[in-house]
């Protein structure tokens, strides 16, 4: 008559998990690896009373494997109970089902007992609902974007994976819909986990605000001061010139605290809560507390993001370039921390007087001339009712740009002047400091207005000069991302898939916007901009301001606007375009060689072109007769072009020797 023993997910990952050789730790579970993971495991238990949990990180610690897989595990083996497992989109869903749930279910004895051994028998099973053996429990994998999945069900144990990549959809919040799936149930169980994404619209750090805010406090090797692990305490000791060695320090006594410490001091650690008042347990881990990576990797990334190193990663993603070193990337990524985007653009008074009122010194290029170094040269177009704007831009090293020129084309898309202009624009060269003439690498051109006239006009050239692209509306969207098509095999489709793209242009803006304020031309990110621009150009490029808005769901939303009514905005559109264009040539993740490539490239004095009889202006004088020339005495003072390289030619020539003779003609 003695009860089952209590639920604990730490015993089962015991029981249950074991690694392959792919793992990090191949092998049994230990949870002398991961001390940490106690405390989360305790609170996520079947019996403890906290009805909600949040956990922000950093990524690739751990978090699906050790917390989310083994708590919706437990929770079936406690007893009958239908979950829901949501993540951003479909083919996350679809991603987590096959390449992290169904691992562990034809491994985990637990798992093999409660859904069988791949769903052979009588009971339902599909990739996204799965049901147990004795079908008294039910394991649903769902998308935040299908809105009627999410609907029309109760769930227990609710599980939200990377929450803050939810987005909103015409029939509310996903997150407000999931959370009310377990709405029947007093003892019910939500799980949101996440690493974090922008500050002010970001899910998990709204969530963990209203916490306990749990941070995991190590002791000092030296003193025994319990403090946690900060962001803010390791950057201060990190030496640019020595990136191995880069440490945290303690508060109380100032002693070092070195990478070789780390296990011991996690082990000894403790949570301690930073709000006692929240209203949930609340968890925050970085990647600094986990055992798979050292603390010098850390140092590292942030080396490569500031500019220090001369390397920079590279990350695909779907096979698409991605920029896997921006500051947002390494804030939420190794950081777990929301990042702060700039929410505005400087004055542009105070803009267009950094240029034209500029030292001397500092030689701001003349309109239509490019810098004399490494650089991809793009255009960005927007199409506007009675004319084509269009942003000349170089893209350099080291995330720098030169705005070149701004150019108005009188005329509509679909005209034929204005596709005359375009196509000339692509014929076009534009000289650079030294000399050299280079042509456009890419123009990309937007398509979100007049389509079918935009498509027209870029199907014609090719895929690699022209693109085109449409904002996204989602403000967590990449950079850039190829648009979907539907997968039709004719040669259009085919062909608008390579050349169609979607630019995130919330991010975009940001960015281009945080850098507008440096005003080193050797700091990474610096925007220079050429003379005589005019005052119209900085006001269209300072036109939006980002404001966060409350939704009718309750959810934060992130939202650029026009500051000023009547305010233009081509000339910040066509920038964004321009960098879009960029981005496809690699601009954001190009090697260090490939740019010194660059530089010898365009960089230098313009070749010795060897003229020819069109191009070449050269005096020609008619020989004068032997006659004439006797009888001239101003002949004598005639030169004779080219008379010292000219062969001797016969005075008669017959059939035989019309071919000159050849002795000594080397």
């Amino acid at each position: 008559m003695a009860p089952p023993p209590p639920p604990d997910i730490t015993r089962w990952c015991f029981e249950n998990v074991e690694f392959d050789d792919r793992s990090p730790f191949p092998g049994k579970f230990r949870i002398e690896r991961f001390p940490f993971l106690r405390k989360i495991h305790e609170v996520l238990s079947p019996e403890h009373p906290a009805r909600e949990v949040t956990i922000r990180g950093s990524a690739q610690w751990g978090k699906t494997i050790s917390i989310v897989n083994p708590t919706v595990a437990a929770w079936h083996e406690y007893g009958p109970l239908d979950s829901l497992v949501v993540h951003p989109t479909t083919s996350s869903a679809t991603e987590w089902v096959r390449a992290k749930w169904m691992p562990l279910r034809r491994s985990a004895p637990s798992l093999i007992a409660l859904f069988g051994d791949g769903g052979r028998g009588e009971q339902t099973d599909t990739l996204h609902n799965q049901e147990t053996v004795a079908r008294n429990g039910t394991l649903k994998v769902t998308s935040a974007g299908s809105p009627d999945d999410l609907a029309g069900t109760t769930r227990k144990l609710v599980v939200m994976d990377d929450v803050s990549k939810f987005e909103m959809h015409q029939k509310g919040d996903p997150e407000m819909m999931a959370v009310s799936r377990a709405s029947g149930f007093e003892d019910a169980k939500i799980l949101r986990v996440s690493t974090p994404q922008i500050a002010g619209a970001c899910r998990v750090s709204r969530a963990f605000a209203r916490s306990t805010q749990l941070h995991y406090h190590v002791p000092c090797p030296h003193c025994g001061n319990m403090a946690p692990l900060t962001w803010d305490n390791f950057r201060r000791n990190i030496d640019p010139e020595r990136l191995h060695a880069a440490h945290f320090s303690c508060d109380a006594c100032g002693c070092r605290i070195d990478h070789a410490d780390k296990v011991r001091i996690v082990a000894a650690g403790d949570w301690v809560a930073h709000n006692p008042a929240g209203d949930h347990p609340g968890f925050h881990l970085w990647r600094a507390y986990v055992p798979q990576r050292d603390w010098a990797s850390i140092a590292v990334e942030y080396a490569q993001v500031m500019g220090w190193t001369t390397g920079h990663a590279i990350s695909t993603e779907g096979g698409e370039p991605t920029d896997a070193q921006t500051e947002q990337t390494f804030y939420n990524d190794v950081l777990g921390l929301p990042y702060e985007q700039a929410s505005k653009g400087p004055d542009w008074e105070k803009l267009r007087d950094r240029v034209e009122r500029a030292d001397p010194e500092q030689r701001p290029l003349p309109r239509g001339v490019l810098p004399a170094e490494g650089f991809i040269f793009s255009a960005g177009v927007d199409c506007q009712g009675d004319r084509i704007e269009v942003h000349l831009a170089a893209f350099g090293r080291n995330y720098r740009r030169w705005a070149i020129d701004y150019q108005v084309i009188p005329h509509h898309i679909s005209s034929d002047e204005g596709r005359a202009a375009l196509n000339q624009l692509l014929k076009s060269t534009w000289r650079t400091e030294t000399g050299r003439r280079v042509g456009l690498d890419v123009l990309a051109i937007d398509g979100g207005a007049y389509t079918e006239d935009v498509w027209d006009w870029a199907l014609r050239h090719p895929y690699t000069r022209v693109i085109v692209v449409k904002g996204a509306t989602s403000s967590a969207a990449p950079g850039l991302k190829r648009m979907e098509f539907d997968k039709r095999s004719d040669r259009m489709a085919r062909r608008k898939r390579k050349q169609g793209f979607v630019v995130g242009v919330s991010q975009l803006k940001a960015d281009f916007y945080g850098w507008l304020d440096k005003g080193d031309p050797a700091e990474r990110g610096h925007c220079a901009f050429a003379v005589g621009l005019g005052d119209e150009y900085y006001r269209q490029l300072t036109a939006e301001v980002r404001v966060l808005k409350r939704a009718s769901s309750g959810a934060m939303v992130s939202r650029w606007i026009i500051a000023e009514a009547g305010r233009r905005n081509e000339g910040l559109d066509t920038m964004l375009y321009a960098e879009a264009g960029a981005r496809f040539k690699t601009w954001t993740y190009m090697s260090e060689g490939a740019w010194d490539v660059l530089d010898l490239e365009r960089g230098g004095a313009p070749e010795e072109v060897q003229g020819d009889l069109f191009s070449s202006q050269v005096a020609v004088i008619a020989e004068p007769s032997p006659a004439a020339a006797s009888d001239s005495p101003a002949s004598a003072q005639v030169p004779q072009v080219g008379a010292a390289k000219r062969p001797a030619v016969a005075a008669a020539k017959t059939d035989d020797d019309w071919i000159p003779p050849r002795e000594e003609w080397l």
